[in-house]
């Protein structure tokens, strides 16, 4: 009886100490949004159209016919490689 109210009263006391968190996320909207990189060179973000990165940064020096499912575009500038998915960017390199 004496080991069944103690693993009772353990179970309260973890109950009772357990805190609720909640990690609050902000997310800009990435279609106007540009990202600055360590070598400082200005390039389109994640989430980005096709459209939005052609009016911002013009046309690509070079593109690439999409590949694989789902399909992956690659567009090249003179500073950094945009990559596609459908129409949307999935990440922009810097080249070394």
């Amino acid at each position: 009886m004496f080991k069944t109210s103690l693993i009772i009263a353990g179970s309260l006391l973890l109950s009772t100490t357990s805190i609720s968190q909640a990690e609050v996320i902000s997310i800009a909207d990435p279609r106007f949004e540009v990202a600055n990189s360590a070598e400082g060179v200005t390039r389109p973000t994640r989430g980005m159209s096709m459209a939005n990165v052609e009016q911002k940064f013009g046309e690509a020096e070079q593109t690439s016919s999409a590949v694989g499912e789902p399909p992956i575009t690659r567009w090249e500038y003179p500073d950094f490689v945009v990559y596609f998915e459908h129409n949307t960017v999935i990440h922009s390199v810097v080249p070394h």
